[in-house]
């Protein structure tokens, strides 16, 4: 059901100095970034190794569920599955509320989400053949 962890997702106040921490200090390679709907740069992607990722996201905003208030930190934990009707199915069996989905994101992905008894959230993540990660 599982098949690893996907990535990582912070929200950072300073991209710049995210991204020199990250890349030009701990030689992550920046892959791609993505745009939220209003066409504004969003997230940027890191590779840590193969199909492990880290993701950065602008502002120190959170960009799901349309939650913009200003937050410093962890942002969610990805858990990456073969199939998310299977991992949609396991968690309604366990009696866990699916906050958001299943839907394709906008990097074709598909994924689902709830939150851990903190109100951590968990993203679980079915990659496309065709999406960057999958390709990177």
């Amino acid at each position: 059901m599982f098949k690893r962890i996907g990535h990582t997702a912070y929200n950072v106040m300073d991209m710049e100095q995210s991204l020199h921490f990250y890349r030009d200090q701990l030689g992550f390679e920046k892959l791609f970034e993505l745009k939220n709907d209003n066409d504004e740069p969003w997230i940027v992607y890191l590779k840590v190794v193969d199909k492990q990722f880290i993701e950065l996201f602008y502002n120190g905003r959170q960009g799901v569920d349309n939650d913009t208030r200003v937050v410093k930190g962890y942002n969610h934990l990805c858990l990456e599955v073969n199939d998310i009707e299977e991992i949609v199915s396991h968690l309604r069996s366990k009696g866990i509320t699916i906050d958001s989905g299943p839907k394709q994101g906008k990097d074709g992905n598909w994924q689902c989400w709830v939150k851990d008894p903190d109100g951590n959230r968990i993203e679980f993540m079915q990659l496309d053949p065709e999406s960057p990660q999958a390709k990177s």
